[in-house]
């Protein structure tokens, strides 16, 4: 089964051309439709400005990244967990550049070398909803998605908002699986007769951890406003 990998990125500005830099990078993972509760997440210290348009989007300051680690110090780590999968990524020519731009100040291999594929969210979109909007916003707004803790860009928050938009605009896929998969008539007797019993697969207790530490970043990075967290606390 492929791993998906949804990725997004934050920087000092609009062009790595120009010498800006990844300040953010988040990563979750996906199998079989389903989030993992895996996930990559680091800020990093660009050793330059950030320009106040790409500020007033995400709110990273300089003072705040000033002592995260390099993006050479997390560059393996981040390989790792990226390697081998499918990268989705939304207006991917933006992240996937300034990802091969680190990669290349690292004489190292670009993404694609890494990602047995990379998808588009933006293109899948636009032939979905030709002439309509297509930012992240819009996207969760047109599939019913929650991005109310979205005031600022942030990009664990946006990954996992990308995941759940993505499963939306691929949703008619899996139904057309299903089709395929359903079996002959007759293949069962009657209503409820010769089914094979329901499996009830419970979340392990390092499972509901790593589930619990998710929404508290989300918490965190949405600055109190994480609808499942407020869910979790009320039941």
């Amino acid at each position: 089964m492929t791993r998906k990998i949804f990725l997004d990125t934050e920087t000092t500005g609009l062009e790595h051309q120009l010498g800006d830099r990844i300040i953010e990078v988040a990563c979750v993972e996906m199998r079989g439709r389903r989030l993992t509760g895996r996930h990559f997440h680091r800020y990093i210290n660009p050793q330059r400005d950030i320009e106040a348009g790409a500020q007033a989007v995400h709110g990273l300051t300089s003072e705040f990244l000033a002592d995260k680690p390099l993006f050479a110090d997390i560059a393996d780590e981040l390989c790792d967990f990226i390697e081998g999968a499918e990268l989705i990524i939304h207006n991917a020519s933006f992240d996937v550049g300034f990802l091969n731009h680190e990669f290349s100040l690292l004489d190292r291999e670009p993404v694609k070398e890494l990602c047995a594929e990379i998808i588009d969210t933006l293109r899948m979109a636009r032939d979905l909803r030709p002439g309509k909007k297509n930012s992240l916003d819009a996207l969760c707004n047109e599939f019913g998605v929650d991005n109310s803790g979205r005031q600022l860009h942030g990009a664990l928050l946006d990954a996992e908002l990308l995941a759940e938009v993505y499963l939306a605009m691929t949703r008619g896929q899996d139904s057309l699986m299903m089709e395929l998969e359903l079996p002959e008539s007759g293949t069962f007797g009657a209503a409820g007769q010769d089914r094979p019993p329901m499996q009830v697969l419970r979340a392990s207790a390092e499972e509901l951890a790593d589930h619990a530490r998710v929404l508290q970043e989300i918490d965190k990075e949405s600055k109190g406003k994480c609808l499942w967290a407020a869910l979790e606390q009320s039941t």
